[in-house]
């Protein structure tokens, strides 16, 4: 029986306490993490992003931070090079490798064989420059028109997934929402899937939380350095925690509506990644509310040690 990598998935929403759990692990286990999200990837995009300060990393060795500047282009296929590159490097030094972050489709990437050999084809560019002249609006009835299951996963103003996902379908004439149920786990590693959850209420008003303190440690000062810096029309201020602050700080709106925006924006994603995960992935889910800290550590250290994840 050839030997498989033991790897660590956690995943969850958006503030339902990710980081604190894989750095105790990761302590616990020997662990290195991979960041599984698409903002903490650039440099000076930290308070936006909620990205892991070193002072919380805690000696734990954090991979696919800071490793790009806001202007480039950042996609699941670079992730799946990257991550799976890094699995064998930590894997290799007697480490267990752990994914955690919310990204949903770069963690999948990863799990599943996927091939995106497509996404730099002539065919997809010609596809790509079509579409992007149409309306974000025009592009999810053009998704509901050709590919309706998917355009019940994607919310109508993700640009960027119904891009994607009209791509996806015109390319192989399937939806992308089979994407997962014609693939099965790669056989390379014996995965143990976390889900991360708690009550909508608490992770609603942690959501919140999260974003005045975001808000009281500088997170305007931070757009506008991105601003100022040429990074205004990058597609990495699109992300949520940015996009909301830049009419504000062009006075389009007020400082109250743009952070009523962004809790409201922030609850919303918290809402879609749980449906995203829940039907595209199989994770063992745990209720942070309901299970201590340390216990949780235990059991899932137990499970690490057993022969089979």
């Amino acid at each position: 029986m050839t030997y498989k990598i033991k790897l660590i998935v956690i995943a969850g929403p958006t503030a339902v306490g990710k980081t604190a759990l894989s750095i105790e692990l990761a302590k616990a286990v020997g662990g290195e993490i991979i960041s599984g999200d698409a903002v903490q990837v650039y440099r000076g995009m930290d308070i936006g992003s909620a990205k892991i300060t070193h002072e919380e990393m805690d000696g734990v060795p954090h991979h696919l931070i800071d490793i790009m500047n806001p202007d480039e282009q950042y996609s699941a296929a670079q992730f799946k090079e990257m991550a799976v590159q890094l699995i064998e490097q930590i894997h290799s030094r007697g480490r267990v490798p752990m994914i955690v972050g919310g990204t949903g489709l770069y963690i999948q990437s990863v799990l599943y064989d996927y091939q995106y050999q497509d996404e730099d084809s002539d065919e997809s560019r010609r596809l790509l420059n079509h579409y992007e002249q149409l309306s974000t609006d025009v592009l999810f009835r053009e998704l509901e028109r050709v590919d309706a299951a998917a355009s019940q996963t994607i919310h109508r103003n993700n640009r960027q997934r119904l891009l994607r996902a009209l791509i996806f379908k015109q390319l192989h004439n399937q939806s992308i929402t089979t994407q997962s149920k014609n693939q099965t786990i790669s056989s390379k590693y014996d995965t143990l899937l976390i889900g991360l959850n708690m009550p909508r209420e608490l992770l609603y008003e942690r959501i919140n939380r999260r974003v005045d303190m975001m808000m009281s440690s500088g997170l305007v000062d931070e757009v506008k350095a991105l601003m100022t810096a040429g990074y205004s029309d990058a597609r990495s201020m699109r992300a949520i925690g940015y996009k909301e602050l830049m009419p504000y700080i062009e006075g389009e709106l007020t400082e109250e509506e743009a952070v009523t925006q962004l809790k409201q924006n922030s609850r919303r994603f918290a809402k879609r990644q749980l449906t995203w995960f829940r039907n595209q992935m199989s994770l063992d889910w745990y209720d942070l509310t309901a299970i201590s800290m340390a216990d949780m550590v235990d059991i899932l250290t137990t499970k690490l040690k057993g022969e089979s994840l």
